[in-house]
């Protein structure tokens, strides 16, 4: 990996799949007596609270709960 003139790096797509690692996860960067260490935030919010908080009152069909179960039940 090569470090860019922002000081990012791209982790590899392997082993972002390896370790569940997302678009919009946290992680912080540890130094440790070996060197550095790339560590996920755990009490950050993970993907799927992110997206249902952004999601949130986003709803504007304004179909009553009844109406809703109708048209899935295809009454």
């Amino acid at each position: 990996m090569r470090l860019n003139s922002k000081g990012q790096v791209t982790i590899p797509a392997e082993l972002r799949r390896k370790h569940h690692l997302h678009e919009g996860d946290e992680v912080t960067v540890i130094e440790a007596a070996d060197g550095l260490r790339i560590v996920r935030v755990e009490e950050a919010e993970s993907r799927g609270q992110r997206l249902v908080r952004e999601m949130r009152g986003r709803a504007t069909g304004g179909m009553s709960t009844e109406e809703l179960m109708e048209l899935l039940r295809g009454e």
